[in-house]
């Protein structure tokens, strides 16, 4: 998949995962479901903002501009993951937080599928957009996994920083998955 296709696809699997959330039968499920949504989101708007943004601003003739918008989005969605990130199993919150997100982010879906894809799928090369589908690709398996809303959102500092979040989340990721006694 190119980077335009791997992207939209994250949207697909985020989506589902709200459906996931919808139907879960118990407290549980749901704060699984809300597990992944963190991760997942997280890794994503990782990835975006250190890849697929600072092409976006060098190619486009409004780059600055747009991307300006969906870092800022970006923002408001981190924020609202850290508070899922830190609610238990049962948290009532939880629901209308989660309804929030859903509704952000089919926003910024939108924005990005209608307005930033096309535009990026005319600007760069077809070869250049696999190329980046693998960087992506390889990318994700080393991205934080938790929302960092106060790392930088731009190289070069996302890049020096991004690396730190990601061993940081990984760990305590392992950590939440030990059984306490």
């Amino acid at each position: 998949m190119d980077a335009l296709e791997l992207l939209a696809h994250d949207h697909r699997m985020v989506e589902q995962l709200f459906r996931d959330y919808d139907a879960a039968a118990s407290d549980r499920q749901r704060r699984g479901v809300v597990e992944l949504l963190v991760r997942e989101l997280s890794r994503h708007a990782a990835l975006e903002e250190m890849l697929l943004y600072p092409l976006a601003r060098k190619v486009l003739p409004d780059g600055e501009r747009e991307i300006d918008e969906h870092l800022s989005e970006h923002m408001g969605v981190k924020r609202t993951l850290v508070e899922l990130d830190g609610l238990g199993e049962g948290d009532r919150r939880a629901d209308d937080l989660v309804a929030g997100l859903r509704r952000e982010l089919t926003e910024h879906f939108q924005e990005e599928e209608v307005v930033l894809m096309p535009l990026l799928r005319e600007a760069v090369s077809p070869e250049d957009l696999d190329e980046l589908g693998e960087l992506i690709g390889r990318a994700k398996r080393t991205a934080p996994t938790r929302p960092h809303p106060h790392a930088p959102d731009q190289p070069p500092a996302l890049t020096l920083a991004a690396p730190v979040a990601a061993a940081y989340d990984r760990l305590r990721d392992r950590m939440q998955r030990r059984p306490t006694t």
